[in-house]
């Protein structure tokens, strides 16, 4: 873990120096320069006090470097096609994906099909018959819904035009071929 070249690079970036920092916390520069050159480990309570003074969460100091926050810019999307559905991904490989599926007229996203994880839809425009089990809804724009991916599901566009679904995809495998 890379702990100390964080704290430093969070003190930097909000102006704190060293010195400052060991008033507030009662560290000495010693331990706080070997803690930032990663030539020391310090315990968690010692952590959570630089966390505090800080002002981050104990755990973002805890995370590794592919664990922290990531962002898609709209132009950075990529795109793909399953059968005839146009799929834009908002976000990047990982438990959690998300995706707006623009599902022609009459089209279906597959047959029912089981996977692992959950899903969450927002229809964003068209009308969608959403089937799981003995469950049957028709929904249209605003209209949400959700499911364990586990149990067979189904969705087709039963309007005219073509709809757009934004879908997001959990699963905890790091599943990432479900569309």
């Amino acid at each position: 873990m890379d702990i100390g070249t964080k704290i430093r690079a969070i003190r930097n970036r909000k102006k704190i120096t060293i010195a400052q920092m060991c008033d507030a916390t009662g560290l000495s520069k010693g331990f706080i320069s070997n803690v930032e050159n990663n030539n020391t480990s310090p315990s968690i309570n010692t952590l959570a006090t630089i966390a505090k003074y800080l002002g981050v969460p104990l755990p973002y100091l805890l995370l590794e470097k592919e664990q922290h926050m990531r962002v898609v810019r709209k132009t950075e999307r990529t795109y793909s096609t399953f059968n005839n559905l146009k799929i834009e991904h908002l976000s990047s490989k990982g438990g959690m994906r998300m995706m707006i599926v623009d599902l022609p007229a009459g089209e279906s996203i597959g047959e029912p099909h089981s996977h692992e994880g959950e899903e969450c839809h927002l229809v964003l425009e068209g009308k969608i018959l959403a089937e799981q089990g003995e469950d049957s809804f028709i929904l249209e724009e605003g209209d949400s819904f959700s499911w364990n991916a586990s149990v067979p599901h189904y969705a087709k566009n039963i309007g005219d035009g073509t709809a757009k679904i934004l879908i997001s995809v959990y699963s905890d495998t790091g599943l990432n071929d479900v569309l």
